[in-house]
């Protein structure tokens, strides 16, 4: 089976293309190959090779850099989408769009539902949530899969930030007051190919279990990245309010979203958020040893 990854250097379509699966054939574009803001290229692109799956792990992801360069992140998250959605449509391809916790406005106290109503507050949410709806509109037998706070070991990320500075600082200072659901790519890239298999449609949500702020995201970096050697001496991590550390985007208070239904249909339970740390410190432990 030939599916074809959009933004596949990224953080996701890296881990894809690491945990694929032996009976599927891998068509890795990214900008330099597919320019998904391009109606004409997708379609031909389509044509050309023929897949029965498009996952596209392409997204505008500067949260506070959207606020000033909205165009880019809608012309990316929104337009685009609408012109894979209705591609696939049109040839029959089922399509797998990756969305976010920040379509929520973040003022609930539990986790959120699939159907929950969506108000984002910045321009990077709005964008995500706009290329929700065009996804349904065009593609009703689309997934779109909404996940949170994503980290690996490929490209930038919360972790790989936070082991550098607590490496070269003798302190920091972590918010402590936005809660959600660290989430590993890999946990993500395994519910995408289960949908694969199973070609769900509708919304469904992928996050590790568990909940946290980025404060104890950043002291469990710490614990876990000394346990294993990765860093030397721990450092005072102080928590912070919001308040003491604006930001050009709002982002929300409380993102975390209810999985019950992705886990029935995994047949499985999601990992909890700190054991998907631990595995993914020791994975990039062993590419340290071996580079």
């Amino acid at each position: 089976m030939k599916i074809l990854i959009t933004g596949a250097k990224g953080q996701l379509g890296s881990e894809l293309q690491a945990t694929c699966p032996t009976n599927i054939e891998l068509i890795l574009t990214d900008a330099q190959e597919l320019d998904i803001t391009n109606a004409a290229q997708i379609q031909q692109t389509l044509v050309q090779t023929q897949p029965a799956i498009v996952i596209n792990a392409a997204a505008y992801t500067a949260v506070d850099k959207a606020e000033t360069d909205a165009a880019l992140a809608y012309a990316i998250n929104a337009t685009a989408v609408e012109y894979l959605a209705k591609a696939t449509a049109s040839h029959s391809i089922y399509f797998l769009q990756i969305s976010t916790d920040f379509v929520f406005d973040g003022t609930a106290s539990m986790p959120y539902a699939t159907d929950a109503a969506l108000n984002p507050l910045g321009v990077y949410g709005a964008s995500k949530a706009q290329g929700e709806q065009l996804t349904q509109q065009y593609n009703p037998q689309a997934a779109i899969i909404r996940t949170s706070w994503l980290y690996s070991a490929y490209g930038a990320n919360f972790v790989k930030t936070m082991l550098r500075l607590m490496a070269e600082r003798e302190q920091l200072g972590v918010i402590a007051d936005q809660i959600g659901t660290p989430t590993w790519t890999n946990t993500l890239a395994q519910t995408l190919w289960h949908c694969c298999a199973q070609r769900p449609a509708g919304i469904w949500h992928c996050a590790d279990n568990g909940v946290a702020s980025w404060y104890d995201f950043a002291v469990a970096i710490q614990e876990e990245a000394l346990n294993l050697g990765l860093l030397n001496q721990a450092i005072p991590i102080k928590p912070l309010r919001t308040a003491q550390y604006p930001t050009p985007a709002q982002r929300p208070a409380y993102s975390v979203m209810d999985k019950q239904a992705t886990e029935s249909l995994l047949g499985a339970s999601l990992p909890h958020w700190r054991v998907s740390l631990r595995s993914m410190l020791k994975q990039l432990k062993a590419q340290g040893a071996a580079s």
